[in-house]
This record gives C-alpha cells, structure tokens and sequence, in this order.
C-alpha cells in the first residue's frame, strides 16, 4: 500500500496523484505479485482494476509491466470484500461482503500460494479491524498531503521490521510482519 509520509493512502477524495510508482517499483512488487496467486480488493479498488487490467497487456503501447501484469491479474483469482457487490458472478472472483473474518480466515487455511492485496483502504480498515493482515508492505512516498483517508484506522498491532528498500526516487518500502 502506497502511504504519504503523514500517514494518508489517498486524498479527501480519494485523489492518489501524489503516489510515485516507476519501473524500479513496478519490478520490485513484481517479484511479490508472481509469489501470489489470489489477489484481494475492496469494491471501488476491483472496479479500477477490472476497468484496466484484462486488456492492458493487448495494447499496442503496453509496456512490459502492463503485459506482464495483465497477464498476472487475469490468472489470479481476485476476492472482493464489498456488501453493494453480493451475488455477482464473476469469472475468478469470489465477494465477500459478511462474516468478513470467518471467510477470510477459511481462505487463508486453503491450498495456494500468498494473497496480496493492493491499495484498498476500506478493505484494509476493515481487516485490521479484525486482525486478519499478517503483513504490512507499506511504500512510504516523501509527500506530506496533510489531508486525507488514513492508512490506520481501527488497528492494533505490534509490528517487526522485515525489511526495507530505498528506491532511488525517495519512495521506500518498509515490510512488516504482525507479531502480536
């Protein structure tokens, strides 16, 4: 999850134009992205995604991240905690919109490799509410926006430090493991 350096994922209106992601950060998360094989969303961030990635790898401009992503985002299977989406059916995708612990708790115990999920406050609100993140990947942007949605809300945890990455445009990458 991008986070500004006052703790923002994103701004009064959801504005994220202030987040700085170039190929050094495309091909960091890559190796992450290629460890998983479920993707989590809330609704609004699913919806972006799902108006994006099915295609963009098909486009005559794609860049080597667009195709390669593409290529991840439509193998993957994608689980979306949303109550307004309940009883859609979409290829690959599974929505969860109550008993929100339960669920992902039996997800977390099935057969797979790692569930990754990307931006998605809402979602993330809600998780940490329930102490069901085992990790943090948070890419800290040197910005201060003053105002915004929050990156901790209804969360308690104690966290140790895995590791960190310095990207040369000042973003870093600081990975947490929950502990308690």
């Amino acid at each position: 999850m991008h986070v500004s350096l006052d703790g923002f994922v994103a701004g009064l209106n959801g504005e994220m134009n202030w987040i700085h992601v170039d190929e050094e950060i495309f091909d960091f998360v890559g190796n992450y992205t290629d460890e998983a094989d479920t993707a989590l969303y809330g609704r609004a961030t699913y919806e972006m995604m799902e108006s994006y990635w099915p295609t963009a790898g098909d486009k005559p401009n794609a860049s080597r991240h667009d195709v390669e992503h593409s290529t991840w985002y439509k193998g993957v299977q994608k689980v979306v905690i949303s109550d307004t989406m309940r009883g859609q059916d979409k290829p690959k995708t599974k929505i969860i919109g109550e008993d929100i612990p339960a669920q992902l708790n039996e997800l977390k115990q099935q057969q797979g490799s790692n569930i990754i999920m990307f931006g998605s406050p809402g979602a993330a609100h809600s998780l940490m509410k329930y102490n069901l993140i085992d990790e943090y990947w948070l890419f800290v942007n040197p910005v201060l926006i003053q105002w915004g949605i929050p990156l901790f809300k209804n969360a308690k945890a104690k966290l140790k430090l895995i590791s960190n990455t310095a990207f040369s445009s000042g973003v870093i990458c600081l990975h947490y493991q929950v502990v308690g």
